[in-house]
């Protein structure tokens, strides 16, 4: 063979050879991401080619699948009570793709996943139509009922949690959607997705304010600020003075730290608590210090970016580089200080847990169509904020608010003792907006505490002088407790 032979020879046995890495390189290594690309449509069609799985509370699908005339998806997803559960399951379109549990375990809901290769093998044999398996999650139905219900109209959310395990059960956020209104591919699902992701839309119906809003916590905030006084031993008795002037000067400042009620002058921990003192709180906040302030909060979950249940939640924030009298307003919940419903609830859930907080999570188990169990999720231990005894010294306070305090309306009764801290968050330029009502509580039986809530009303429509966390936010809360109370009896 002579030289130029040889040449094209070579070169037409390397791009033979290129062909076959290429090939195998694409059918082995670039198989799955190409097989769960959104824009492959062969995915798109088979995932809509079975009934999908369902996403399960209290033993009762809240999703389901119907059957359609289109020529390339078999079935559409559709849902049980779509408003109320959307900050749960998220949504499932056969256009618009997917998100939340939806998208998260869509693997085992569309019975694509390496977990159901049993399955479907068996199925091959038998004959029997591929099915999606499972979601089992922790959520209480009678819990997330009385969130809704309780926020109706008002723009907010609810977060509940149990804090021995860190089950959520309740995630509530409204205004809310329908998922099963854009499920399809016709014209009016387009219409309604169109309505309902406009930027203009000033309601946001389909942000999940549980999880991925963050709000300045107001004077819920200082059960944490509290909890670092304890903590780092700037109070060693709730019921001793804190020799707090009146005024009080934020310091580096001329600023008076204002307060909504009197007594607040050396008033004790217990007392300040009980009637919200600003300006006792900021003190402590000064005293403890913003880089201890900063470890406190952390431990309770702040700045946490990767906090997943599975949905990933905003990261609630706690500044780590403002100055004094920054540290001294992010110490009553305002400045720079930003947190999610369910960062709140899980601070109300360390503490009535005896200072152990539990990692949050909404699925309980993944199950294959022949309802074996692929995965459990067990309960987590995220970190301790704080000791036993001062949790049971915060109990304490937080019980008193709602004896004595603004949480009265939160009262359970019956021998439930109910721990509370409202909040009535100022925000807008100079403050002009109306403030956001919160509260977080938690309920507690015979047998410890089964739930902790944590509720924030964005907008109620109420007069700016009718807005309160005792007010708006607390009886929400309480039916939030008394339906998990209740479930448990």
């Amino acid at each position: 063979m002579n030289k130029p032979l040889r040449r094209i020879a070579i070169f037409c046995g390397l791009l033979v050879l290129a062909l076959l890495v290429r090939a195998n390189w694409l059918q082995y290594v670039d198989a799955d991401e190409l097989n769960t690309n959104d824009r492959n449509r062969r995915v798109l069609i088979d995932r809509y080619a079975y009934e999908r799985g369902n996403i399960i509370v209290d033993g009762k699908p809240i999703t389901g699948s119907v059957k359609t005339d289109h020529t390339d998806f078999a079935y559409k997803r559709t849902y049980v009570n779509g408003p109320m559960w959307s900050p749960v399951t998220g949504y499932a379109s056969q256009v618009f793709g997917a998100n939340q549990i939806e998208k998260l375990e869509d693997g085992i809901l569309s019975g694509n996943s390496d977990q159901l290769f049993f399955d479907r093998t068996m199925s091959m044999f038998t004959g029997d139509e591929k099915k999606g398996g499972n979601v089992v999650t922790t959520l209480s139905g009678a819990a997330q009922k009385a969130a809704f219900e309780g926020l109706g109209s008002k723009k907010g959310a609810v977060a509940a949690m149990d804090p021995k395990t860190g089950k959520v059960l309740a995630l509530a956020s409204t205004p809310s959607y329908d998922p099963s209104s854009f499920a399809g591919s016709a014209k009016e699902d387009e219409k309604a997705w169109a309505t309902l992701s406009a930027k203009d839309n000033k309601n946001k119906p389909m942000l999940n304010r549980a999880l991925r809003e963050v709000y300045p916590p107001g004077s819920t905030f200082k059960v944490v600020t509290a909890a670092a006084a304890l903590e780092h031993g700037k109070v060693k008795d709730i019921n001793d003075p804190t020799d707090t002037p009146q005024p009080y000067i934020l310091p580096n400042t001329r600023t008076e730290m204002k307060n909504m009620s009197g007594g607040c002058e050396n008033a004790t921990l217990m007392f300040a608590l009980q009637i919200s003192c600003n300006s006792v709180f900021a003190k402590l906040g000064d005293d403890v210090g913003r880089d201890k302030m900063l470890e406190t909060a952390e431990k309770f979950g702040f700045n946490d970016a990767e906090l997943d249940t599975p949905v990933r939640a905003a990261k609630s924030r706690y500044n780590e580089t403002m100055d004094r009298p920054g540290n001294a307003l992010s110490s009553i919940g305002q400045f720079d200080t930003a947190t999610t419903p369910l960062q709140m609830a899980m601070v109300a859930a360390a503490i009535a847990n005896d200072g152990k907080l539990m990692k949050p999570y909404m699925v309980d188990q993944l199950v294959a169509p022949n309802l074996d169990v692929i995965s459990k999720t067990k309960p987590q231990e995220m970190s301790r904020p704080l000791s036993g005894e001062n949790a049971q010294l915060l109990q304490q306070m937080m019980e008193n608010v709602v004896e004595k305090g603004g949480g009265k309306n939160a009262a359970l009764g019956g021998g439930v003792k109910v721990g509370g801290k409202t909040g009535t968050a100022q925000h807008g330029e100079n403050n002009a907006k109306n403030p956001y009502a919160w509260f977080i509580s938690y309920a507690k039986t015979g047998d410890g505490s089964p739930v902790a809530v944590a509720v924030v009303v964005e907008d109620s429509g109420a007069e700016r002088e009718n807005i309160s966390g005792g007010g708006l936010a607390a009886p929400i809360a309480k039916a939030v407790m008394k339906a998990v109370v209740d479930s448990k009896r």
